[in-house]
């Protein structure tokens, strides 16, 4: 890690975030495969470039950072698959947060840059809810959700009724006067990133009724113009049966 501020511990957070949220839902079926009962203990790591993988624990004792949960594979084929992946995603979220108050004990955070974290943490839905699709609607959001929507593409010139991300600015900004803000609480529903304000390309997913940006899912913009109604990868698996 480059620095030692809240900042920085979080940017770290942020990247082993995205890159569980990746192998529990774009990369689901790759990582279904691989969790194998027939392997050795394995533990799901997520790395701070935002990629993923499935490893043996280290071998350090005591580790040098805290360890996710040993042996996820052991349990695969002992429920169904929907319960399982929602299970590793609390264990992932626990692990996280482990991770992320280690280094701020580690880099002596007093009172006030822990809450900082926290915060800057807290803004962000956790591994469970967007898995799980229960992240958090913003206040708009659930004042129109009894409205119809089509899918949507967030572009410069959108026409579709879903609100907007809010940009990375405001998903990061902290209030301290303890009220919430208006768009908390929209991100990406597969690397939980919020807009980077440079014309980022979005589609709306009319099941779950989560922004995603195309590169998340695959989708571009001349393919999205030919989609009439969105089902993002997370939706498109609930409906498959579960293997027997």
């Amino acid at each position: 890690m480059e620095g030692r501020a809240a900042e920085d511990v979080f940017k770290d957070f942020r990247g082993r975030r995205a890159g569980l949220i990746r192998a529990l839902t774009t990369d689901v079926r790759k990582f279904y495969d691989k969790c194998d009962p027939a392997n050795e203990n394995l533990c799901l790591y997520g790395l701070p470039n935002g990629s993923w993988e499935l490893n043996l624990p280290v071998d350090e004792v005591p580790p040098e950072l805290p360890e996710p949960a040993l042996g996820i594979n052991f349990s695969r084929d002992g429920m169904p698959e929907e319960n399982w992946v929602s299970l590793i995603a609390v264990h992932s979220d626990s692990w996280l947060i482990a991770v992320a108050f280690y280094f701020g004990a580690r880099f002596s955070f007093d009172k006030n840059e822990r809450m900082r974290l926290f915060k800057m943490i807290n803004d962000l839905p956790t591994i469970f809810e967007v898995v799980t699709g229960n992240a958090k609607q913003s206040k708009d959001q659930s004042a129109n959700s009894g409205r119809s929507k089509s899918g949507g593409v967030k572009t410069k010139a959108a026409k579709r009724s879903p609100p907007p991300p809010p940009t990375r600015e405001e998903s990061e900004s902290g209030d301290d006067d303890g009220e919430e803000d208006e768009g908390q609480g929209e991100f990406c529903g597969v690397c939980g990133e919020s807009d980077d304000g440079e014309e980022e390309f979005w589609i709306w997913c009319d099941t779950c009724e989560r922004w995603f940006h195309g590169k998340c899912v695959k989708i571009t913009p001349a393919r999205a113009e030919h989609i009439k109604h969105y089902k993002c990868p997370s939706c498109c698996g609930s409906n498959k049966k579960h293997r027997a």
